[in-house]
């Protein structure tokens, strides 16, 4: 009886401890640094059709504004590991008012800028959860704060794909489902907490859904060209997906536009820096 007892704890204890270290750990604050260095950065025009058919949709121009592929040098730099979160951007809203809900002029927002706070706070319970109805302006004026800057669209795809050259998604090939990533698959509806996933090979989380994510630099249909200047203009490029968006939406080539004054549920950021000499 002894005997059978110890089995059945030992059986227990095998799986509980399996259990546990499959499971995800809270995401690692802070930034990690990437090497940089030359990669392919967009979608060659030939593979198209194949997506298309993979996706299984006939809108080749959801496509389109990734073509052409084309070589792109970065150097080293930094980038956040999370997506900012309500609690960080509390605490620089506490540190710059001139932030806080109220207080942004109508000209630099639609209307609903930090709508969901109340009291000059975020809802309860959303500490970790990515900060959202913000605008481009004030993801830039964050990320200034603590001497970072946005990323760039090149270092956010370079970023993204975590060293996997010819992957689709963050984390490989294989279709998104509920454990991999926060979209409409999931069915969460919302924005959950950062580093709820696991991160893909760089250790960066949420590269793809949860919140769209602000770059620097303002929407153009070519960008195999020297980039625009990162100056406010009505469009920038989002990447990433979020919580309400498809498949083809999570892919690391992805690129789409937003409002720099588009306060929404849909669209936050994360910061980036370039590396010291």
């Amino acid at each position: 009886m002894a005997r059978g007892r110890l089995l059945v704890s030992m059986t227990l204890a095998i799986v509980f401890s399996s259990t546990v270290a499959a499971r995800p750990k809270r995401a690692a604050k802070g930034m990690a640094r990437l090497a940089g260095g030359t990669f392919v950065m967009g979608t060659d025009p030939s593979r198209i059709d194949g997506l298309c058919r993979r996706f299984d949709t006939t809108h080749r121009d959801l496509f389109l504004p990734e073509v052409p592929a084309h070589p792109v040098t970065l150097a080293p730099f930094s980038i956040d590991r999370t997506e900012v979160t309500n609690a960080d951007f509390k605490a620089f809203v506490d540190l710059h008012p001139e932030w806080a809900p109220g207080h942004v002029p109508a000209e630099r927002q639609n209307g609903d800028y930090l709508k969901h706070w109340t009291g000059g706070t975020f809802p309860s319970g959303a500490a970790d959860v990515p900060v959202t109805y913000v605008t481009w302006w004030a993801a830039g004026a964050y990320c200034e704060s603590s001497g970072r800057r946005l990323p760039t669209e090149a270092e956010w795809e370079f970023a993204a794909r975590g060293g996997l050259e010819s992957a689709e998604f963050p984390w490989g090939d294989e279709a998104p489902d509920a454990r991999r990533a926060n979209w409409s698959g999931a069915g969460l509806g919302a924005p959950t907490r950062v580093g709820r996933y696991r991160p893909n090979p760089y250790g960066l989380y949420d590269m793809a859904g949860n919140v769209w994510e602000f770059v620097v630099e303002p929407w153009t249909d070519d960008y195999s060209k020297t980039p625009p200047a990162p100056v406010p203009q009505d469009r920038h490029v989002i990447r990433g997906g979020s919580f309400g968006g498809s498949a083809i939406n999570l892919r690391v080539r992805y690129r789409d536009s937003h409002p720099a004054r588009g306060a929404g549920p849909h669209v936050g950021f994360r910061c980036a820096r370039s590396a010291s000499p």
